[in-house]
């Protein structure tokens, strides 16, 4: 997939009719991994496993990629399949069902958690889709199971499982 790039920063990712026709694509760009997803006519670019990091009882740091994609107050998330997590595509925000117990009577509501996912910016040109990563220089907790030290993370999460389901 050698492309010239058309500007700094860029990285080309693929032609858009087939990420259109995949839908969702695993990318390694400057040793991040990214899911492209076009969904509604739109493409989206986020890190490609979940945010979350800690749990004794199931995988963390779970494939996006398989996650279904819904509408959740009024904004487009993706699901991670392991646990359940609700993202928006378009901010990285977590969000949750919750009550405020000082309400009487409690009433279910959607709440947020901040940006917990980082998102990349996508653009076409001509046919051909581009990526550009985050700039943003803050900590996002996506960020831990990014580069190296993201697989040994990965790596240990999967052989802990491994080891959980070996147990039943």
């Amino acid at each position: 997939m050698e492309k010239e790039q058309p500007r700094a920063g860029l990285h080309f990712v693929g032609k858009k009719d087939e990420l259109i026709k995949a839908k969702r694509s695993f990318r390694t760009l400057e040793g991040r991994d990214i899911l492209i997803i076009h969904h509604q006519t739109v493409f989206y670019a986020i890190d490609s496993y979940c945010y979350r990091k800690f749990s004794s009882f199931c995988m963390l740091g779970g494939a996006l990629e398989n996650g279904d994609i819904e509408e959740i107050a009024d904004k487009l998330c993706i699901i991670c399949p392991k646990h359940k997590y609700k993202i928006s595509l378009a901010n990285g925000e977590g969000i949750y069902k919750g009550t405020d117990p000082r309400e009487k009577p409690p009433v279910s509501r959607w709440y947020s958690k901040g940006v917990k996912q980082r998102i990349h910016t996508v653009t076409e040109t001509n046919g051909d889709v581009y990526v550009k990563l985050s700039e943003d220089t803050c900590w996002i907790e996506s960020d831990f199971y990014q580069g190296e030290k993201g697989k040994v993370e990965r790596a240990k999460a999967a052989a802990a499982e491994k080891k959980l389901s070996s147990k039943d």
